[in-house]
């Protein structure tokens, strides 16, 4: 690197790049964390990368242990902790049970306590406009990536645009190098099927279709899925119909 584009770095200006040459320097980066901790310079490095108010990943093991690093007001971190935010807050809600990224106006807003709620993110200088991607990892591990800005819409949607493709594959890599951290995870093999993911499992393989497994769980076909894909992963299997024969196999559901 040359001195300019040092004392550039330092100035927390970045130099004219490609998309795909910001990108990366993140992932050169990410590849360089050897702690958690690294993480948070990474974190605040693609918050100026991509010139947006802020940037946060977030996610919660198996267990229930949370990690987090962003660019937010401690202030607003530590408020949102102590008066337990997660609870209301529309984009975990929102994100939880998808796949897909999330655009915040698309999220419900309107009823009071939600209201209240934003209107005190946006005093601790959160943001107006936001964009979070939702991950589903191994051992029922959640995570969430999210950007947030004060871009009026147009602004906000050519960004959007622009970076979707980025930012997902960014997600993903803070996610994977997030996971090589947490304390090792137990065996696949071990891993027990929730009730609700064993009666799953059971109604496919008597020959239901997800739309009868759905009606008879009394669930929608989205959650479905999400029972599906929990249960693949912890039985270490390619597809459904090979989780159910894993499963079988296993003893985990008897037909």
């Amino acid at each position: 690197m040359s001195p300019r584009s040092r004392l550039r770095r330092n100035m927390g200006e970045w130099p004219v790049e490609t998309q795909d040459q910001r990108l990366n320097h993140i992932f050169q980066r990410l590849d360089d964390a050897s702690a958690l901790e690294d993480l948070q310079r990474v974190i605040e490095d693609a918050r100026d990368c991509f010139h947006v108010s802020h940037a946060v990943y977030h996610w919660v093991s198996s267990n229930g242990e949370q990690y987090g690093c962003g660019t937010y007001d401690p202030g607003w971190v530590q408020r949102y902790i102590e008066q337990d935010y997660l609870r209301v807050d529309p984009v975990i809600l929102g994100c939880y049970k998808g796949f897909n990224p999330v655009d915040w106006r698309d999220l419900d807003w309107h009823s009071k306590p939600i209201r209240a709620f934003r209107n005190e993110a946006l005093d601790h200088g959160v943001g107006h406009q936001g964009y979070s991607i939702p991950i589903h990892g191994p051992h029922g591990q959640f995570a969430l990536f999210s950007v947030s800005d004060h871009r009026d819409d147009a602004a906000w949607d050519a960004f959007t645009v622009e970076y979707r493709r980025a930012l997902i594959l960014l997600a993903h890599a803070f996610n994977e190098k997030a996971l090589g951290f947490e304390a090792k995870a137990e065996d696949d093999t071990g891993k027990l099927l929730s009730p609700r993911e064993v009666d799953t499992m059971t109604l496919l393989a008597i020959g239901y279709s997800r739309a009868q497994v759905a009606d008879t769980l009394s669930i929608s076909e989205h959650t479905l899925r999400a029972y599906i894909e929990s249960a693949r992963l912890k039985l270490g299997a390619q597809n459904t119909l090979q989780a159910v024969a894993r499963a079988m196999s296993r003893g985990m559901i008897v037909v």
